[in-house]
């Protein structure tokens, strides 16, 4: 996906998704907020963050473990994402194919990041 594709992405999924957490929260703690928004702790993915967990969970780039290693939060933590992000690309008619390239250590992504021959990957339809 051509990084211009992906900014349009979040831009398009950002208020959906801003909103869709608030009401779980609101949910979740029984009624609104008592104090003002940014008060309490900061979530560990940002909202860009999570639309490109799941694109590259859902382009099958590499495991659910692969990608919490590479955004440095745990597999609870991106697996929530995924769960909130997926829904809102359905509704928006966004989907997203495999690709043919697999990774299993950051170690795998850093050495295919850092090859200087530029390598295209195919998508699998």
């Amino acid at each position: 996906m051509p990084e211009p594709a992906l900014d349009e992405l979040i831009n398009q999924l950002s208020q959906p998704l801003e909103e869709l957490r608030e009401r779980a929260r609101s949910q979740q703690r029984g009624g609104e907020r008592l104090r003002a928004r940014g008060a309490g702790g900061q979530d560990k993915l940002t909202t860009p963050a999570r639309v490109l967990a799941t694109v590259l969970y859902l382009r099958k780039i590499g495991t659910r473990d692969l990608l919490a290693q590479l955004f440095k939060v745990n597999g609870s933590t991106l697996t929530r994402a995924i769960h909130q992000v997926q829904p809102l690309l359905a509704e928006h008619s966004r989907t997203i194919s495999p690709s043919t390239a697999r990774f299993r250590t950051p170690t795998d992504v850093t050495a295919f990041l850092a090859n200087d021959v530029p390598t295209k990957i195919k998508p699998t339809r």
